[in-house]
């Protein structure tokens, strides 16, 4: 190396299918985790990449990714990481994603991934239960319950078995539907709206997070209460979230990162799992609705909004 000439600062491939100025505050948490382990804004490049929407674009946007030589990717949502999986063996991938990594086939063991591929899974799956006796908890009186799916999620199946089993549960009655599509969206919640539900639990995924002012729009527009499954959601107006922290999962998503600048194997670090669960309540939004918040419900919440 020449006299006084500085080394190339490493740079950090973010792969993401929704928009940038959706996800945003997501690339600032992973650059939040960089810092925790010593890596300042001016020490690492983030270089990233936006499906705009469309999750078709990933495989390409992945070997754009790949053809750069970054030093690492993270690789936010599952259809990225599956994208950069295919693209390299050998680029380190943190993936951030709501799915079970070993039933997204991304690693074989959740305790030693081996390979290049580690990261960070918020998969929510299992609390869907919990979410809707949060919900019932502020509806008492919605004996029937809408249940909004995207068809194309990779967990469906499964959030639909843990969904019904709740239900059940809880002697409600549920009612499917599904939308895959933004215009399928509008479509639905008219349907929503003249059935017999009395309130809405939204599914999750990739697909409804990136359009979540469109559903908390609908939901407001027809006045019904509704579930959502991140607070961000509670952020845009709607009325009441439970689930994993996503802007944590991509602040240790980073820390793995900087782990990794530092010299560990991604295939060493074990997959993480959800820490991190809260609750947001829209206060706003239920006041609108007519809906009182018990005050027990409202002091076990993480954010209330008012």
């Amino acid at each position: 190396m020449a006299s006084g000439q500085q080394p190339a600062k490493p740079v950090i491939g973010f792969l993401r299918p929704t928009r940038a100025e959706e996800s945003g505050h997501l690339v600032a948490a992973v650059r939040q985790g960089l810092r925790e382990l010593d890596y300042s804004a001016g020490q690492v490049v983030i270089e990233p990449r936006w499906g705009d929407g469309q999750e078709s674009q990933m495989p390409k946007l992945a070997a754009e990714l790949v053809a750069l030589n970054v030093t690492a990717i993270v690789a936010a949502s599952t259809v990225s990481a599956v994208a950069t999986k295919a693209a390299t063996s050998n680029i380190p991938i943190v993936f951030v994603i709501g799915e079970d990594p070993q039933r997204a086939g991304l690693v074989t063991s959740l305790n030693r991934p081996g390979g290049n591929m580690t990261g960070v899974s918020f998969y929510d799956i299992p609390i869907t239960g919990k979410r809707l006796a949060l919900l019932r908890e502020l509806v008492p009186d919605a004996e029937t319950i809408a249940f909004l799916q995207d068809p194309n999620s990779i967990t469906g199946q499964a959030e639909t078995r843990e969904i019904e089993t709740a239900v059940r549960a809880s002697g409600q009655q549920i009612l499917n539907f599904k939308a895959g599509t933004q215009q399928e969206i509008n479509t639905v919640f008219s349907s929503i709206a003249r059935s017999a539900a009395g309130a809405l639990f939204v599914g999750g995924g990739p697909f409804f997070n990136a359009r979540r002012n469109q559903l908390v729009g609908l939901a407001a527009l027809h006045a019904i209460p509704a579930s959502y499954p991140f607070s961000t959601y509670v952020d845009a107006g709607g009325l009441i979230s439970y689930g994993a922290n996503q802007v944590d999962a991509y602040r240790r998503a980073g820390i793995y990162v900087a782990r990794i600048l530092k010299g560990e194997r991604p295939g060493d670090l074990p997959v993480e799992l959800p820490t991190k669960f809260e609750l947001a309540i829209n206060l706003r939004t239920a006041k609108a609705l007519g809906l009182n918040v018990p005050p027990q419900l409202l002091a076990r919440a993480d954010m209330a909004i008012e």
